[in-house]
């Protein structure tokens, strides 16, 4: 009994045994191959570091403001009788925008009126009869002055009427009406904003260090967030002549065309003065460089002889320190040297040490001043 327990013991050694060296290979066999895997080539698009010639510029943050904008309100009080615009609408200087109710001012104006012209007759009347010796110069003094304070009194009842009369006061867009027919208007109670929308002004501020640079007639080139693939082109025209004491800057402002109306008062501007000095960068296009919270960076091509003869390709992940940008380039102030083949697209799914594959058919297009067809 004890011989078989031993046989059947041992057969069961002899079976685990056999498993374990067998799962034993396979184990080893797994590690060894994966050991010498390497996986595919990640396919990227490259781009190679050029110098290039940029002019220096000065950057800022603005405000659009408007060569003329008032909101119109009344002088005088009154009930509206008529209006003649419409919320939005594009007006010239001198459109009816309301009239206030002027019938009294009107009653009153063809009272007046009649007695102007009766003033004149008796003024006539008093000249023929004291160039004849018949009335005193008192007489006649007393008919003009009659005369030109009833002339006063009809021009008092005009202006009243005109200001009842409201008109725009320079050519632009209207905002949104604020009053209704018939109702009765306070005196500077808003009626309808107005604003001059071509040419328009850009406010901005600038280090004091920087004031010797700036001249009147200097480029100013303006982007904004409303159309980020938009920029507008722009001159200096004025420059304060005191600085702002708590800051220690200099306030500009600059005038463009805006022939489109497409800037507002109002929208938050980023500014580039542009200088005539030039400078030498070295760029590269902005979808080439990673950002992170510990710094810039951006992956170089760099090749080493392979099997046939055959160059194998692999990354490198070097920091770097960015510069001025322009259009879809940024210039590399350190870290890379010209030359220097790195990734342009693609460069999400890489990791230092890669293998890859240069593919440049499908390469995104940069200029350092894109125009899309959709902006």
């Amino acid at each position: 009994m004890i011989r078989k327990i031993v046989v059947a013991l041992a057969i069961v050694l002899v079976v685990i045994g056999t498993l374990a060296g067998i799962k034993f290979m396979q184990i080893t066999a797994l590690m060894a191959a994966g050991k010498s895997y390497a996986p595919p080539p990640e396919s990227v698009t490259s781009a190679v570091a050029k110098e290039e010639t940029w002019q220096n510029s000065l950057s800022a943050i603005g405000s659009i403001t408007a060569v003329q904008g008032v909101t119109i309100t009344p002088e005088i009080a009154g009930k509206i009788v008529e209006v003649t615009f419409e919320s939005g609408a594009v007006v010239s200087k001198g459109d009816l925008l309301v009239r206030l109710d002027t019938s009294l001012e009107e009653a009153q104006l063809r009272a007046i009126e009649a007695q102007v012209q009766l003033a004149k007759l008796n003024t006539e009347r008093e000249k023929n009869l004291r160039t004849q010796n018949m009335v005193s110069q008192s007489d006649l003094d007393t008919a003009e002055a009659t005369l030109k304070q009833n002339q006063g009194d009809a021009d008092a009842i005009r202006a009243t009427i005109e200001k009842k009369t409201i008109r725009a006061p320079f050519s632009g867009r209207l905002g949104i009406r604020v009053v209704n027919l018939g109702q009765y208007l306070d005196a500077g109670k808003a009626i309808v904003n107005v604003q001059s929308l071509s040419p328009i002004y850009v406010n901005f501020a600038l280090p004091q260090q920087e004031l010797g640079r700036l001249t009147n007639g200097l480029r100013v080139r303006v982007t904004t967030d409303t159309y980020p693939n938009h920029q507008f082109e722009g001159t200096l025209t004025a420059i304060t002549p005191e600085l702002d004491q708590s800051t220690r800057s200099v306030n500009l402002q600059a005038t463009f065309e805006n022939a489109e109306q497409l800037l507002r008062p109002g929208m938050f501007a980023k500014v580039a003065v542009v200088l005539p000095e030039e400078q030498k960068v070295l760029t590269i296009p902005a979808t080439a460089v990673l950002s992170a919270p510990y710094g810039d960076s951006v992956y170089v091509i760099e090749s080493k002889p392979g099997k046939g003869g055959v160059p194998e390709l692999s990354v490198r992940q070097q920091f770097i320190r960015t510069g001025l940008a322009q259009g879809d380039f940024l210039a590399v102030e350190t870290g890379l040297k010209a030359g220097d083949k790195v990734v342009s697209s693609g460069i999400f799914k890489l990791r230092n040490g890669m293998a890859v594959i240069e593919n440049n058919e499908l390469a995104p297009k940069t200029s350092e001043a894109p125009k899309p067809a959709d902006s």
